[in-house]
């Protein structure tokens, strides 16, 4: 199951109290002070970790708090610092404050940290107040409180390419054949309920890779909620380029009238989505009634949106080889643009 929203409050440690203490020595009649200060409390910091996916490790914690600094000790003993708590998330992981909305952090790279929650500094200890008026001070501060926070985490999943269509174009059959991911492959729409990645190999090449996200279907009026193309048509935005797919086994609607929709439904959520280079792809040529004329179309609504267009059938194979090295072509322009 993906988790890509979650919804915590953090809490950094309160710092340690400072210690009101006196020298008390055999022979030393004027001990002075030596109150030691409180530690710091410990910090809450985020931590990008590429093994995870989702944000499931946030979803299943309401509250994250460090530890408290200890108390400072008599003999200038500073207390011991609090221990911090790390939390790991997925890359692409963005953090808001939930009462501003201030965006905190964009975490996309693996190993990237972000303090989301400082620790509150020790008190001092009477020891800090000795002057030559004021020998013997019986004042130390208390600790300062830790940094809370409300958090809001949003997930969007990072891909070279996107496959976006309507629902039951072939996105999941496609992304099974290229690569080891294993979505839900059924004739009915909406199978995928929620986005799949899957790593594909380059022709030839086993150290060269792209990572592919198989989106679920989008309907008209997606990006205002309509079936489930409102929850996830953000994650088409850490995309590098799109891959458009559109069902030549039917010919109602015409394959130019779906296209249109899609494109509009990604212009709506997000402008820059329209500008990003895509690929249509004609899928289902196993079953199109007439291939000739499937061909055609395609063809034609390729030059109205000015895009490269190519035909496949997943379950047979057909096209397939040659469509791994346009997608291995673009992801690699994309990247060089980067």
């Amino acid at each position: 199951m993906l988790i890509d929203s979650a919804r915590i409050t953090v809490s950094g440690g309160d710092g340690g109290n400072g210690c009101v203490s006196f020298r008390r020595e055999k022979f030393v009649p004027h001990g002075g002070p030596n109150g030691g200060d409180g530690g710091r409390g410990g910090d809450v910091t985020l931590v990008v970790n590429p093994n995870l996916n989702t944000l499931l490790s946030l979803y299943n914690k309401s509250l994250v708090t460090a530890e408290r600094g200890r108390n400072g000790l008599g003999s200038n003993k500073t207390g011991a610092g609090g221990r911090s708590v790390i939390v790991d998330v997925p890359p692409g992981t963005i953090i808001r404050d939930a009462k501003t909305g201030e965006m905190l952090g964009d975490l996309t790279e693996a190993g990237q940290q972000l303090t989301v929650a400082s620790g509150g500094r020790g008190g001092r200890g009477n020891a800090r107040f000795a002057s030559s008026t004021n020998r013997a001070p019986r004042r130390a501060d208390s600790g300062q409180p830790g940094q809370k926070r409300i958090l809001e985490c949003e997930l969007k999943l990072i891909a070279d390419l996107g496959l976006v269509g309507l629902p039951n174009a072939g996105k999941s059959t496609l992304l099974s054949r290229l690569s080891a991911a294993r979505p839900k492959v059924a004739d009915y729409p909406f199978t995928t309920l929620e986005p799949h990645l899957g790593v594909v190999k380059a022709p030839g090449d086993d150290y060269r890779t792209l990572v592919l996200a198989d989106i679920p279907g989008l309907i008209e009026g997606a990006h205002e909620g309509a079936g489930l193309g409102a929850q996830f048509l953000r994650h088409i935005e850490r995309c590098r380029a799109l891959v458009h797919l559109v069902d030549l086994s039917t010919l109602d609607p015409p394959p130019g009238e779906r296209v249109t929709m899609i494109r509009d439904e990604l212009l709506a959520h997000s402008p820059s989505l329209a500008e990003r280079r895509w690929l249509l792809v004609g899928t289902k040529m196993d079953a199109a009634p007439d291939r000739d004329q499937a061909l055609i179309d395609l063809a034609d609504v390729g030059s109205a949106f000015d895009v490269e267009t190519h035909a496949i059938s997943a379950v047979t194979g057909e096209g397939v080889a040659q469509l791994l090295y346009l997608l291995f072509e673009i992801a690699g322009d994309e990247r060089e643009i980067d």
